[in-house]
């Protein structure tokens, strides 16, 4: 019910200036309910083990972020967000059993050529430790930011081909039992029929899913302690089929999603 609620709140009219005041949301004591962590394990291709998935504590802060999005204070609707980037890193494994507390903040409004972003902002922390930091960069296509704040960052990742080693296919479904799990039930990722207002033919896979079956699939190469950046080019349709390809040297491992004409729609890099 309350993510229904920001949902719904999310709608709402924003004020006209486009400012970021000082918003933060927690959430402490959190225990990670090892029913749900399996289940997430399940849709994202993860191989349950000692420690919880790197791209797991995500779920933690989304009820916190959605509220703080969903506060008239946060300069833009949610409706036509658009996930740009994803940051993660983990500074030492999260075990199941671990009581963990969530902060969420919005920082860094900047100018970017489509309109203006937003980096939602994730700590985790395991007694007085920073155990995980996650930092989500979202698009308002047309807005505008206050003046003189530098530009958004551009992508980081090289677009050197990396060879497909791998070939999934993506049920229609595969958008709801995400949704199911993670709490994100964002229309365009449901069905055509709910996806169709929001400019799209077709449901697309939840960004996060894409970076956790990345993710998933390099498991046996994650390090115990590390980072991993995702760019997200292009929507990956409902249902379809991806290539997954990777390559690794001394920096790290670069993985990319590919459509079946050769189409980037993610490029990332672990390392």
């Amino acid at each position: 019910m309350r993510l229904a609620a920001s949902y719904l709140r999310g709608l709402l009219p924003r004020p006209s200036t486009v400012d970021l005041p000082d918003l933060v949301r927690h959430r402490d004591g959190v225990r990670i309910d090892p029913a749900h962590l399996l289940r997430y394990s399940r849709v994202c291709g993860y191989t349950v083990s000692g420690a919880v998935p790197p791209t797991y504590p995500h779920l933690l802060g989304f009820a916190p972020s959605l509220a703080l999005m969903a506060d008239r204070r946060f300069p833009f609707r949610l409706p036509g967000l658009v996930h740009l980037r994803q940051e993660i890193a983990w500074y030492q494994p999260i075990a199941v059993d671990d009581t963990l507390d969530v902060e969420v903040s919005a920082e860094r409004l900047a100018p970017h050529r489509r309109g203006a972003t937003v980096d939602m902002v994730t700590r985790i922390r395991c007694g007085t430790d920073e155990v995980w930091l996650g930092r989500s960069t979202y698009l308002s296509r047309g807005a505008t930011p206050p003046p003189g704040e530098p530009p958004a960052e551009e992508s980081t990742v090289d677009d050197e081909p990396v060879p497909v080693c791998a070939s999934w296919r993506l049920p229609a479904g595969l958008g709801r039992r995400y949704a199911a799990v993670s709490g994100d039930r964002n229309p365009i990722h449901l069905s055509a029929v709910t996806a169709r207002p929001f400019g799209f033919r077709y449901p697309i896979a939840h960004g996060m899913w894409s970076a956790a079956r990345c993710l998933a699939a390099l498991a046996g190469r994650l390090p115990e302690r590390g980072a991993a950046q995702v760019w997200f080019r292009r929507p990956v349709r409902l249902p379809g089929r991806v290539g997954f390809g990777t390559r690794t040297d001394a920096d790290g491992t670069a993985f990319r999603l590919t459509d079946p004409s050769g189409r980037v729609l993610l490029a990332g890099h672990v390392g």
